[in-house]
């Protein structure tokens, strides 16, 4: 099968061009479904994508898209993220506490979490900055900037025939969502500052980098100004904002748009998971996608088709889809490797790995506390103990 030839689309510079290119070129036909990697931007891509054999998490054999793509699109301005002083400006993040919604970080935002016992700062009103792939924060709340790595590639497998799963995969924290058509991974929801006491500071656009020193999206970047004008907040993405436009692909296969039809209409029979069959530009009969919400993170919150095994991996030491798999926003670069165990032991708990790890090591130092980790999880101790592996005799 011939692949069409990826375009350089410079989504960035002309939004617009997005729905016209997918009309002019068409989708990549496969065998049984379509997708159109020509939308991809060159300004990402490692190499020309593929179309692979996979194996879905069914076990059932299909064919997939092999995209790979460099720590972050060449053409991309990313930041503002922690804030110097916290008489400055940073980025953006969704606080769930008390007064919880998406805040700028700025003096108000810093000055009422003091009041709530979470002091980012020192004596000198300097924000306690710290690198989570550099190892563990050295105060107890830290705002986290990861540093970049020009090196480190991610490979990423999305299914080109897009089926519907029996019951839709939920989205925790930090899950895989998807991959943008600037060639950004998405993940879900960042780690909770109530569960960490860290804040891995967002971007103006709704993104950051991970400890493995890649960027990638916590939000619709192209829609969200969209989510900061609802949410009363004082901040600008500089991407070019359209809410009908085509913003990635999601890891079951299916698009995932801004929060409005091409008409210019909010959409009002979403599923659960924010999606729905309807028109788009690709498609004038219709076809299942997602919608964009206009609340933080504004992204699908489950996602209703079938996965490829193994869909996310990064050549990184350390962080989301390293080997060593350690999660964003906790105490992650710390090096350590996911205890043998921990899937099976989250899949009981009904948790991610990541949530369960982050629990545990969020507990305090040392020996985990299993009373707060269960609490953390919303599970008893007894039913915590239980899925917890035997600790390895030595």
């Amino acid at each position: 099968m011939r692949l069409l030839p990826t375009r350089n689309c410079r989504r960035f510079h002309y939004p617009l061009s997005v729905a016209l290119l997918a009309i002019s070129l068409g989708p990549l036909k496969t065998a049984q479904a379509e997708i159109d990697l020509s939308l991809f931007s060159d300004h990402a891509l490692v190499e020309q994508p593929q179309l692979v054999a996979c194996t879905l998490t069914t076990g059932e054999e299909a064919e997939c898209a092999r995209l790979v793509v460099k720590y972050k699109p060449d053409n991309l301005d990313i930041g503002p993220f922690c804030p110097e002083t916290v008489t400055d400006q940073g980025g953006v993040w969704a606080w769930d506490g008390k007064d919880a919604g998406l805040y700028r970080l700025n003096t108000a935002f810093f000055d009422m979490l003091a009041s709530l016992g979470l002091d980012f700062s020192d004596d000198d009103q300097h924000i306690n900055v710290s690198d989570p792939g550099a190892g563990r924060p050295t105060s107890d709340h830290a705002c986290l900037e990861a540093s970049e790595d020009s090196s480190v590639e991610m490979t990423v497998l999305i299914p080109t025939n897009a089926k519907k799963a029996q019951q839709p995969t939920d989205l925790g924290t930090v899950a895989k969502v998807g991959l943008a058509v600037d060639g950004v991974p998405i993940f879900a929801d960042a780690p909770s500052v109530l569960q960490t006491g860290h804040l891995p500071a967002l971007d103006t656009c709704g993104g950051h980098i991970d400890p493995g020193g890649w960027y990638h999206w916590h939000g619709t970047a192209t829609d969200i100004n969209t989510v900061f004008k609802h949410a009363h907040v004082d901040a600008d993405c500089v991407l070019p904002q359209q809410s009908s436009a085509l913003f990635g692909y999601a890891f079951d296969g299916y698009a995932m748009y801004g929060s409005t039809e091409l008409d210019g209409s909010v959409p009002d029979d979403l599923d659960a998971c924010n999606g729905h069959v309807g028109v788009t530009a690709r498609s004038p009969e219709g076809e299942y996608h997602y919608h964009s919400t206009d609340s933080f993170p504004n992204l699908p919150s489950c996602l209703s088709g079938l996965q490829a095994q193994d869909n996310f991996s990064t050549t990184a030491s350390n962080g989301i889809g390293s080997q060593r798999g350690s999660a964003e926003g906790g105490p992650a670069g710390d090096g350590q490797r996911m205890p043998p165990g921990m899937d099976k032991a989250a899949q009981t708990l009904g948790v991610t790995e990541q949530e369960l790890m982050q629990a545990l090591r969020s507990s305090g130092t040392g020996r985990p506390d299993l009373e707060k980790t269960a609490a953390t999880l919303g599970v008893s101790v007894q039913q915590l103990r239980s899925a917890l592996p035997r600790p390895e005799k030595r």
